[in-house]
């Protein structure tokens, strides 16, 4: 027979075991961050805080200005969340709210398998698919109809900014619908029905009782779409163009945070040139917290006054 002060006893153990694995998650980024600062340490200390906003990258005349790989990285990964937020959504709303139930669990299945897909070979299929078709045909006609634009200008290179978000929001997409249409699935059935009562039609009654309440959760969708994005390197690193410059137009070749650490990083010759790319990679960790941080402000800023009204 099992006492209940042993009971309590394994309860505080169980209790600490799992306290110790929350913990150590914190440990762990706290951990790569004193590990990449340790690694950025030479460039920091001869450059300083500088490097961030200077916008020159020369390892042969040791400058290491990452604002291009900051720009590009921002750049692609908000137009990939442009891109696929409202794809992602309307795939979601219709998975869970439209289509038949062996019509929405065929396609789930199909977008939880993309999800699954490795990065390289979205590289892979962009650079034989997507890149022929960007600089044939898209991106001629968008010079021809709308180079008179700033975002517009320049030559149909086929790589760039604009290749690289469209890359990424597919790579984004299965992720956000599948978080999106769980989301929208936990909404009480009661709240449809009741729009409905109420003599509501159905866009209405999924606009207020579907959309309206799942704002939080779909704002964290989009978010950990949006992290995924600002951390992607094969897929971008095949499309991007890799040329550290901050341009205007969509069409110019660019570079990211984590690009730059693939290819620069196994041919990195001197000491110096090391410490800027692990300086490269504690900007893009902060980054990516920063982020979610905002995420998880909006979110709960958003709860907050939902629970207020």
């Amino acid at each position: 027979m099992v006492r209940k002060k042993d009971f309590h006893r394994s309860d505080k153990i169980f209790r600490l075991i799992l306290k110790g694995f929350a913990f150590s998650l914190i440990g762990l980024i706290l951990l790569t961050a004193w590990e990449l600062f340790r690694l950025g340490q030479p460039v920091l200390s001869q450059i300083g805080f500088r490097t961030i906003v200077d916008s020159v990258w020369n390892p042969y005349t040791n400058e290491y200005g990452m604002l291009p790989f900051i720009y590009g990285t921002l750049i692609t990964s908000f137009l990939a969340l442009v891109i696929a937020a409202p794809l992602s959504i309307g795939a979601a709303l219709f998975l869970s709210e439209l289509a038949p139930v062996f019509v929405s669990r065929a396609i789930s299945f199909l977008v939880e398998m993309l999800a699954a897909i490795p990065s390289v070979v979205y590289g892979l299929w962009a650079i034989f698919v997507i890149v022929p078709e960007m600089q044939m045909t898209i991106q001629p006609w968008i010079i021809e109809n709308l180079g008179f634009l700033p975002i517009f200008d320049g030559a149909p290179y086929g790589v760039g900014v604009m290749t690289a978000s469209i890359v990424l929001a597919i790579m984004i997409l299965p992720t956000v619908t599948a978080i999106t249409r769980e989301v929208f699935k936990s909404v009480p059935t009661a709240m449809r029905e009741a729009a409905l009562g109420l003599g509501a039609t159905r866009w209405e009654s999924i606009r207020l009782g579907v959309l309206s309440s799942s704002v939080s959760g779909m704002i964290g969708a989009l978010m950990l779409g949006l992290g995924r994005a600002l951390g992607e390197t094969m897929a971008v690193t095949m499309v991007i163009g890799n040329r550290a410059d901050i341009s205007w137009s969509l069409l110019a070749p660019a570079q990211t945070m984590a690009s730059v650490i693939a290819n620069e990083y196994p041919e990195a010759g001197t000491l110096l040139h090391q410490s800027a790319l692990g300086a490269v990679g504690l900007v893009l960790l902060f980054v990516s917290l920063i982020v979610n941080g905002a995420a998880r402000l909006i979110v709960w800023g958003y709860s907050r006054n939902r629970g207020a009204i």
